[in-house]
């Protein structure tokens, strides 16, 4: 079996008492506005339409304050196993967790914005050490992305989407695996893309829930639930993604906020939660407010909410419109993700689909929201592209 090589570095997690002091004193300390002009209202969308509802957000905060404990977490990562190395003058830190099986295949999870590894940690062992024999069985590697917890930031323009999946070619090399399956959503989606397209030696076939068609598609011959997904899609970046054209034209200016205010992180992060997942109303009815929190934390405490957001300003739109995915692909549309992508749209970028899954529930992060029907996903979508690559 593969053993890292010397440039790999063992990493543990393990936050200072006086940063979770200054946290607690920061919430304490928080200067609120008043309620929402639409407070009132009856749970639902309306009730988020003007953003955090303030007693939800208070709720939180105080929570967070008084009842939440870190410790936990980090454990859990500590115990998964955490490493760093440098690849192309970049530190990066990332999860590895080797299978027992001997015939487990190497699995790169890469996560998105605004979730972290924390959107992998519940499947991570699953995945590596299934408790049926016969379910396909994986030795999981989940890098952080470079700006996001404890991977560096970068000082200079250039870490795109294409960079960083060369970037996952170098590392999973680097740890013994010249061969590797991959998975991702949202950024990660967009990476795993990539890197299907560029590194067919390297990826042996990909899973994915975001799939982008190439531009110019036209909606003749779609079915009627498949153009109600591009209508869905469309008012989305028309009218509910302010968010992203900040973060890819101001980053900086956004990031003073999100480094300073732990009430101001949690609030723009805690919007995409509720947003993006299949709720009614608050995404605490599929994920509890201690994941969500996990999530949140890492952010503050690496100070990397304007490093994150920086990978919008060096990606958004900048998938190349003619790259086309050659590997066996397995792709996952979840009904209430924020971005579907029709089958025919898909075939047009993604040539060889070995497995189309459009599930009953889930949201933009299943992981966490249907994490049982997300781990046997990954499992079946998987075995179908290693089934077509023989």
């Amino acid at each position: 079996m593969p053993r890292p090589n010397g440039d790999v570095q063992a990493f543990e997690a393990h936050a200072a008492d006086a940063d979770l002091d200054d946290l607690r004193a920061r919430l304490a300390a928080a200067r609120l506005p008043e309620a929402e002009t639409v407070h009132g209202s009856a749970p639902g969308p309306r009730r988020w339409e003007q953003g955090v509802p303030l007693a939800d957000l208070v709720d939180v905060v105080n929570y967070w304050r008084d009842g939440y404990d870190w410790r936990p977490f980090e454990e859990r990562l500590n115990r998964i196993g955490q490493f760093r190395t440098t690849v192309d003058g970049l530190g990066i830190h990332f999860l590895h967790r080797r299978s027992a099986r001997a015939d487990a295949t190497p699995l790169l999870l890469t996560h998105g914005w605004p979730d972290s590894v924390a959107r992998f940690v519940d499947a991570v062992d699953e995945l590596a050490d299934p408790e049926d024999a016969d379910a396909p069985a994986f030795h999981v590697v989940v890098p952080s992305l470079p700006g996001f917890g404890y991977s560096d930031k970068p000082a200079t323009t250039g870490w795109g989407t294409e960079r960083i999946a060369a970037a996952w070619v170098e590392l999973m090399g680097r740890l013994g695996y010249g061969e590797f399956l991959a998975h991702g959503g949202d950024w990660g989606g967009n990476i795993t893309t990539v890197l299907g397209g560029r590194f067919p030696a390297h990826v042996l076939g990909i899973h994915t829930t975001f799939a982008e068609a190439p531009p110019g598609m036209t909606t003749d011959g779609l079915t009627a639930a498949e153009r109600q997904w591009t209508e869905e899609t469309r008012d989305f970046w028309r009218h509910r993604a302010a968010y992203a054209k900040q973060q890819a034209t101001r980053p900086q200016t956004i990031g003073y906020s999100l480094v300073d205010s732990p009430v101001g992180l949690l609030a723009w992060i805690l919007d995409k939660f509720a947003e993006w997942t299949d709720t009614e109303d608050s995404p605490f009815e599929t994920i509890s407010r201690d994941r969500i929190l996990d999530n949140v934390t890492l952010y503050w405490l690496t100070r990397t909410g304007a490093s994150s957001a920086r990978i919008y300003y060096e990606s958004h739109n900048s998938l190349d419109p003619g790259l086309r995915v050659d590997v066996p692909s397995a792709l996952t549309m979840y009904p209430r993700d924020v971005e579907k992508c029709p089958r025919p749209w898909a075939q047009e970028r993604y040539r060889q689909i070995v497995r189309w899954t459009t599930p009953e529930a889930g949201g933009h992060f299943p992981s966490l929201e249907v994490p049982g029907f997300f781990v046997e996903d990954v499992r079946e979508g998987l075995a179908a592209v290693l089934a077509a690559k023989g």
